[in-house]
């Protein structure tokens, strides 16, 4: 039974020792700053090439084709066991740090969602802050997708491992006959775009360093910065420019922007229902928030108020988690709207987390619906989108991610009440966890962080933020007896 599984086994040793590979680029921080923490990324990939080629090694006999159940097993473990050797480094360079809050830190990274549990950040090694801020550059576009695109010489079905790993319901379509180019098509977009960041924030006064980094979180919509204030470390509104545009883009499809690279016109964005549906929410978000800020006192100009709710909008709508001002000593209704749209405004095949748009739009029409039913019984409606009728199979998975968000919601936040957590953080910790937001309310909230949970509710979160990372089902698929059965 355990040798029908080698094959996955050894494909995840080959992206661990690639993973083991992408330690260097921290070690050349560590090197080029004299920061003293060159050993815990030698140590710690050592370790994981090591057990990458034992992973390897122990699969070397058995070939066979890869199935779609096996992609699933493949990605679970995959983002099970890699944020664990990233956090080997992070517990040699920060000995006080907990082997918990170790592997929280690299899954928060990997996963994208910005949560942290470390103070004191703008003291650590560069080296530290670089990790820290690479995983989500790398867990942005998936890991997996990376080792489709330049590792062509798995030769395994490599569909099966991009649809199990893509986000949304949509995820069956291909952009192109060949799913490695497909990979390759948008990590080269993903790096074109990470370049052009970089550059911005360089040029509205960031450092170099903090440049990379920022580009790293802004781009993968993860969140993490090199200082404790975040943005509000340079409290400048040029800045806030830049990142609002990064997360924008980052919040959108990749798949359109392949489509319109390749079509050469960007008049195919703004005819998709889904990026339409994502800047219309987003932006109607931003304009309730600032008239409510003005309306309430908080801000004396609408100006201000405009620009702090301009950026801590579309940082909690887009997932990416920056912040510049406290925002929960804001009236309640705006930090509660913002969490919320956090849910799902980004986009499908965005490296944004969520449930989102398209589910939300495909939900309200069934909605519609049966409205409609409920006055016209023998009416005969179908669900469409884009001009096209949505398959009922299409309709059911949407449906049934849906019923699973809500339980796993529900179920991981009274995990949190049966520990002691107050009910605020607690709901709000498992919301920003589940749909890689990174930042809460209550005691986890923007002025806060997760460093006082116990263990068992840094678990509890370390399994929200995979969970939210694979949409659920795909991990949720390992524990039915049905996938098990040969």
């Amino acid at each position: 039974m355990l040798s029908h599984y080698l094959p996955v086994v050894g494909l995840v040793g080959r992206l661990t020792m690639l993973f083991a590979l992408l330690m260097g680029v921290p070690l050349a921080a560590a090197v080029a700053r004299h920061d003293e923490a060159e050993w815990p990324f030698i140590a710690g990939a050592t370790v994981t090439l090591t057990i990458g080629l034992a992973m390897t090694w122990s699969a070397r006999r058995v070939r066979r084709e890869l199935q779609p159940r096996d992609g699933f097993l493949l990605v679970t473990l995959a983002w099970s066991l890699l944020p664990a050797f990233a956090a080997i480094p992070l517990k040699l360079a920060l000995p006080a740090m907990s082997v918990t809050d170790a592997y929280f830190e690299a899954m928060s990274g990997f996963t994208t969602t910005g949560a942290t549990v470390l103070t004191g950040l703008d003291a650590l090694p560069l080296s530290v802050n670089v990790w820290r801020c690479f995983l989500s550059l790398v867990g942005g576009l998936g890991i997996i997708v990376l080792a489709i695109a330049i590792l062509p010489l798995l030769g395994v079905g490599g569909t099966q491992l991009f649809k199990a790993e893509s986000a949304g319901p949509l995820k069956d379509q291909k952009l192109t006959p060949r799913i490695a180019d497909t990979a390759r098509g948008l990590w080269l977009i993903y790096a074109g775009v990470s370049a052009a960041i970089t550059l911005a924030y360089r040029a509205a006064g960031m450092s170099w360093a903090d440049a990379f980094m920022h580009m790293c979180t802004t781009v993968s919509a993860g969140g993490f910065s090199s200082h404790d204030a975040s943005f509000g470390y340079w409290n400048s509104p040029r800045l806030e420019a830049v990142a609002i545009v990064g997360m924008m883009l980052a919040g959108a499809s990749w798949a359109l922007y392949f489509v319109a690279v390749h079509r050469r016109s960007l008049s195919g964005l703004w005819s998709n229902a889904e990026f339409r549906g994502y800047w219309i929410v987003i932006g109607a978000g931003v304009a309730v928030a600032a008239a409510y800020l003005f309306a309430q006192g908080q801000y004396p100009a609408f100006w201000t108020a405009l620009r702090y709710a301009a950026f801590h909008v579309v940082s909690i709508a887009t997932t990416t988690g920056f912040a510049s001002t406290d925002y929960a000593l804001w009236p309640g209704f705006v930090p509660w709207l913002m969490l919320m749209l956090g849910c799902f405004a980004t986009c499908a095949g965005s490296t944004g987390g969520g449930v989102k748009m398209v589910r939300f739009l495909l939900l309200l029409k069934q909605a519609r619906m049966e409205l409609v039913r409920i006055v016209h019984p023998h009416v005969y409606d179908q669900v469409t989108f884009q001009g096209a009728v949505v398959p009922p199979r299409i309709m059911h998975s949407v449906i049934a991610f849906m019923m699973m968000y809500g339980a796993v919601l529900v179920g991981l936040t009274l995990l949190l009440l049966f520990s002691g957590m107050e009910p605020v953080s607690a709901f709000t910790a498992i919301v920003a966890c589940l749909n890689s937001i990174g930042p809460g309310l209550g005691s986890v909230g923007p002025a806060g962080n997760f460093q006082g949970l116990s263990d068992f509710q840094t678990w509890v979160c370390s399994i929200a933020m995979m969970l939210g990372r694979l949409e659920l089902l795909s991990v949720l698929v390992l524990l039915t007896p049905q996938f098990w059965r040969r």
